[in-house]
């Protein structure tokens, strides 16, 4: 046996066992990570083990503290952004929104802030620590679309228009520090406070609201399906906490060890992009004859 079927025989029986476990549970809470949206050309935070990778990320408090912190994050950012918007969903998300329309899981809580989700078409999705294309300004609360910004960022810097690098996870990139000295910062058209990505930085609290609904969201279901996440911080890691302790049975579907591993019922090793499309064809096809169920 070749190792390309060896693969793909390997990948239809691990979409067998996925799909058996959200036939047993179909109202199953969804929480996506990064790992869901490389196939998308976003970069992954960390490692297989876990291991965060480059450099330390910036703290919200040292954000809306220090405008120097302000220039680099919006020079990275500027750069960075033509991947960001870019970035279009893959067969990944395509199949948790087929999932979702067949009532096939729950709702999705992501960790992501990609949007990538609610492009696919899935509709009940709760953006955990927020969405990287919308802005706002600290001062007055005008909200602002993160394309409309990039706008205004290059009319004010147009040195960096033209400027390839590294892009990174945070929808940054990693730029010469010289090229940060001597960058406009954006400001509010309408009072000239302060702008801020509409996400949870690190250092930061998730809002009370949004916690709140996610919190409801996890008693509702009946299990928990962790894809693409290692679960290392805890916002997301919570959520698995909170399913053992309720007796809900965790499934995770990551390349790489989760912090989570000691909790699940199932662990399937594999990428979300080549397996999630398979689960959807084969609960389409339990939808359409019920008596060729797998066990």
């Amino acid at each position: 046996m070749n190792d390309e079927l060896g693969n793909s025989l390997g990948e239809h029986h691990a979409a067998t066992q996925l799909a058996t476990f959200l036939e047993q549970y179909p109202r199953a809470l969804v929480l996506t990570g990064a790992g869901l949206s490389t196939a998308s050309g976003i970069p992954d935070y960390r490692d297989r083990d876990g291991v965060r990778r480059g450099r330390v990320p910036i703290q919200g408090p040292e954000f809306r503290r220090d405008p120097a912190i302000q220039r680099r994050y919006w020079a990275r950012s500027m750069v960075g952004w033509r991947m960001m918007s870019g970035a279009a969903p893959n067969a990944g998300h395509r199949a948790l929104a087929a999932l979702g329309a067949d009532n096939r899981i729950g709702s999705i809580l992501t960790q992501n802030v990609d949007g990538l989700h609610t492009q696919a078409g899935s509709r009940d999705v709760l953006e955990l620590h927020g969405n990287i294309h919308h802005v706002t300004c600290l001062g007055c609360g005008a909200n602002f679309t993160r394309a409309a910004l990039q706008v205004q960022l290059e009319a004010d810097n147009p040195g960096l228009r033209q400027v390839l690098a590294q892009p990174l996870p945070d929808g940054d990139a990693e730029i010469d520090p010289d090229a940060v000295t001597e960058f406009t910062a954006p400001a509010c058209v309408h009072c000239g406070g302060m702008l801020m990505p509409d996400v949870v930085f690190f250092g930061d609290n998730v809002p009370a609201a949004r916690t709140a609904a996610a919190l409801a969201r996890m008693e509702a279901a009946d299990a928990l399906l962790v894809v693409g996440s290692s679960l290392m911080v805890y916002s997301g890691f919570r959520f698995c906490r909170l399913a053992e302790a309720a007796g809900k049975p965790i499934a995770a579907l990551n390349l790489g060890r989760t912090r989570a591993d000691d909790m699940l019922t199932l662990k399937i090793e594999a990428s979300a992009e080549r397996v999630l499309p398979i689960v959807a064809d084969i609960a389409v096809g339990w939808t359409a004859m019920p008596s060729t169920r797998s066990s």
